[in-house]
């Protein structure tokens, strides 16, 4: 259909090309876009418009310009369309540019990251020499332009260059702010010294920053900000900072609105650095954390918005003395996931462990600061006649008030407001910095169970059961001291059987696991849990123990257990990643996978997870990452072994040098296990199988037979726990007269119609003739928790299938349409 419709029309246009009538020429071009079914390009390159685009490149290069002219003076949907048309029309052409041209080319270009014309040296001249002069974001897109380093005409550069002011781009946020204030000259100075944290010059705008301060920028800056005062310059450069992240003002085309623009990149670098010049303070080590956590944010097909601000961040921190720079660097390098983020990180903890002379492991124990608590988990101030209270309790962070009378109220007095706006904006920086480091300490806890640390009972009352913050999670745990189990209860430690006791000093004190323990000791602790409603922070009563089945004996090195599962990759990619497996997304351009990897440096292992692209009908993003994968083998090798490939690419580095994998039944009961259960998460949570909206099987319905395997088949090792959790906890809950459990699925019987909602990946049949009910859940666990005493935090399914149960329970006042229509049809 192009080929013939393109062809005739194309052929139309060439007696107005002759003619030399412009105006009509641009119509019929706009007509042209709009009729044809392929993208412009496609057709302009390699269909029938390119003899068009050789002709157009003959006509006289001034009747070029004013066929430009016209296409970019329609309105915007349309130049969208002929935009890319006007640029190469006019490639080439050094002269015979007017200004009305000029113009509408430099308005575009204010809408792109970079405008990579071929003549923009002409193009600029051309409109500077008419008297123009350039908007703020016709200068910033030029400016990206000439630090892209694109064009590299001897014209541009220094055309640039000589726009000095404004110092900082407009289009973000953070750099509106400190263009729309009334700079001081001393203000002025610091932030012409922030922008000097690169090598631009004024025949190069170009900049090419240092990775980390100089002595001379330092004693420079220190000087400035005592000019400038040192509190001021704190209080301004913090409000700055904390805009950093946030949409740009001026969007780009493409849809990015976290982009950063890297002509302003060395001036926030420079920020952060003359935070790290200050004395520390919480608010400056909560400001540089959460730049830190902002710049490391991913944004689809992009990845982490800006690793390098991260990075400054994080050096600043590591520049800083005292508890709270230290405790920020820990609790980032407890959730950061991107690696070379990570290496600085690791970096800074170990030097600051080797300053102090300690090993790395202690380090990450005393970094975590108290928060100004002065018990477990709870703080007093009294501000005025008002009274806040900061309570921690079961991984929740909660701010109460009491005016003066003594009564509790919801929101701090006006009086408080008014005359403590200080104090009260600390109180609630440290409501934040609590719920991230709770997140940051329990993941440290919970990766404990492998570390195979052991501390002396008074070293660990310290760091763990009476610290301040840690101890909200400690006291919640089960400790082996010697080889007996405790937790915390009533004030003291307490057997299963709530005996106290009082443990000598140099008593050795280790996390418990239950691989090894009784089955009747684990039955015993669970239970003491729930007479406690204790809600642990991670899984540890209730964690799935992994044993080798007879299928793994007979196969000897290599588990096929969690084999032919289809996981969407990127959530498997950020899941590895979060568990602290390095794995490399599978792009479409690679001709082999190497696998999800964990080192085991202590065990003296490195466990892989085989993964392959799914070949069937593969899709991928943008950049080339393959949407979804499908999983193979687990296999353990020793820790210089290097790194094996699975499936077709293990048979084309089948080398005979390679080392062999570890049998498994030399693998420790301890490490199969948790690396099984690592596995089985990544499965549980990022199969295609957990997806309600995959009814349909996905594209072209090929996954319909795996999704309803997965999604009603057999409970994994996790479902079967999740079981044993649902049947202690029905009796509890106000609908246990309309719930039991029967195989794997909890039925829920309704006024309308009788449930089932699968124990493994929480979706819904609907008796009697087994009819898919889709319900797409949304944040449904904090209300759960509201509702219902969990013994454990951390499983989103869980949550789903009792939120899913409470609302089916009472089918008949449901009133979202999209339910009750699949219900009642």
């Amino acid at each position: 259909m192009i080929e013939v419709t393109g062809r005739e029309r194309v052929a139309a246009l060439m007696p107005l090309i002759e003619a030399g009538r412009i105006d009509e020429l641009a119509e019929e071009l706009v007509r042209l876009k709009q009729d044809v079914s392929l993208d412009f390009f496609s057709f302009w390159a390699y269909g029938p418009g390119e003899s068009l685009y050789d002709t157009l490149k003959q006509m006289p290069a001034a009747s070029r310009v004013e066929l430009v002219t016209r296409l970019l003076s329609r309105a915007d949907d349309e130049v969208e369309s002929v935009e890319g048309v006007a640029r190469v029309i006019t490639g080439g052409i050094s002269v015979s540019w007017t200004p009305e041209a000029a113009g509408l080319f430099l308005t575009r270009a204010a809408h792109h990251e970079t405008y990579c014309h071929e003549n923009l040296s002409w193009i600029l001249e051309c409109w500077l020499k008419a008297g123009n002069s350039l908007t703020p974001a016709q200068l910033a897109a030029l400016r990206r332009t000439a630090v892209a380093g694109w064009a590299v005409e001897v014209v541009f550069p220094p055309l640039i260059a000589q726009h000095r002011v404004p110092l900082l781009n407009v289009g973000e946020p953070w750099a509106d702010q400190i263009l729309s204030e009334d700079l001081d000259e001393h203000w002025t100075a610091l932030l012409e010294h922030a922008l000097a944290t690169s090598s631009a010059s004024v025949n190069s705008p170009r900049p090419i920053s240092s990775s980390k301060p100089s002595a001379k920028w330092q004693r420079t800056a220190r000087a400035l900000l005592e000019q400038a005062g040192p509190e001021a310059a704190r209080a301004r450069i913090t409000g700055w900072l904390t805009l950093v992240g946030r949409p740009r003002s001026l969007p780009l085309r493409g849809g990015n609105d976290h982009y950063v623009d890297p002509y302003n990149a060395p001036a926030l670098r420079g920020l952060i650095w003359l935070l790290g010049c200050l004395p520390p303070r919480p608010d400056t080590c909560r400001v540089l954390g959460t730049l830190a956590e902002s710049a490391l944010r991913k944004v689809p097909g992009v990845g982490p918005r800006h690793p390098a601000t991260a990075t400054s961040a994080i050096g600043a921190l590591s520049r800083l003395d005292g508890a709270d720079a230290l405790g920020q660097l820990a609790r980032l390098a407890a959730k950061v996931t991107h690696k070379p983020t990570l290496k600085v990180l690791n970096r800074a903890l170990d030097a600051r462990a080797k300053a102090l002379g300690l090993p790395r492991d202690e380090v990450d124990e005393l970094a975590v600061p108290s928060y100004g608590l002065t018990e477990v988990g709870r703080r007093v101030e009294t501000l005025g006649e008002a009274e806040a209270e900061l309570a921690v309790t079961a991984g929740k962070v909660v701010l109460g008030w009491r005016n003066a009378k003594g009564k509790l109220v919801k929101a701090p007095p006006a009086s408080v407001r008014q005359e403590h706006a200080g104090e009260l904006a600390e109180l609630k920086g440290a409501v934040k910095d609590i719920t991230k480091m709770l997140s940051a300490q329990a993941d440290r806890l919970d990766r404990l169970f492998l570390a195979q640390r052991t501390w002396p009972f008074e070293r660990w009352r310290a760091r763990y059961l009476d610290h301040p913050l840690v101890g909200t999670l400690a006291r919640r745990l089960i400790w082996l001291i010697g080889d007996v189990p405790y937790g915390y209860a009533d004030g003291g430690l307490r057997d299963v059987e709530d005996a106290e006791t009082r443990p000598a000093a140099d008593a050795t004190v280790r996390l418990w696991h239950p691989i090894g323990r009784d089955v009747a000791e684990v039955r015993a602790w669970r239970s003491r849990l729930e007479r406690h409603e204790i809600t642990q922070p991670f899984k540890q009563a209730h964690r799935e123990v992994y044993l080798l089945t007879p299928a793994e004996e007979r196969t000897g090195d290599y588990s096929n257990r969690f084999a032919a599962h289809v996981l969407r990759q990127h959530q498997f990619h950020a899941l590895a990643a979060a568990r602290g497996w390095r794995h490399e997304l599978h792009m479409a351009v690679d001709g082999d996978f190497p696998p999800a990897a964990y080192e085991l440096p202590g065990w003296g292992l490195r466990a892989e997870f085989w993964t392959e692209p799914d070949y069937g009908d593969a899709e991928w993003t943008e950049s080339g990452a393959y949407l979804r994968v499908t999983t193979d083998q687990v296999r353990f090798f020793p820790p210089h072994a290097q790194l094996n490939y699975g499936g077709y690419a293990a048979w084309l580095h089948n080398d005979p040098s390679r080392v062999p994998p570890v049998p498994l039944a030399e693998i420790p009961a301890l490490v199969f296990s948790e690396v099984m259960r690592d596995v089985d998460l990544f499965v549980g949570v990022a199969s295609v199988g957990n997806d309600p909206t995959w009814q349909d099987g996905g594209p072209d319905g090929m996954f319909r037979d795996y999704w309803t395997s997965y999604g009603f088949g057999e409970l994994s090792v996790t479902a079967q726990t999740r079981r044993d959790v649902l049947s202690r906890l029905l009796p509890r809950l106000a609908i246990a007269g309309r719930c039991s459990l029967e195989g794997r699925f909890l039925h829920v019987r309704g006024d309308l119609r009788t449930y089932k909602i699968h124990l493994g990946s929480g979706n819904i049949l609907m008796t009697p003739d087994d009819r898919y009910l889709c319900i797409v859940p949304k944040q449904a666990s904090g209300a759960v928790a509201d509702q219902v005493f969990l013994p454990f935090e951390g499983d989103q399914t869980l949550a789903v299938i009792l939120s899913k149960a409470m609302l089916l329970a009472k089918d008949t006042e449901i009133t979202d349409p999209s339910i009750t229509a699949q219900i009642r049809g």
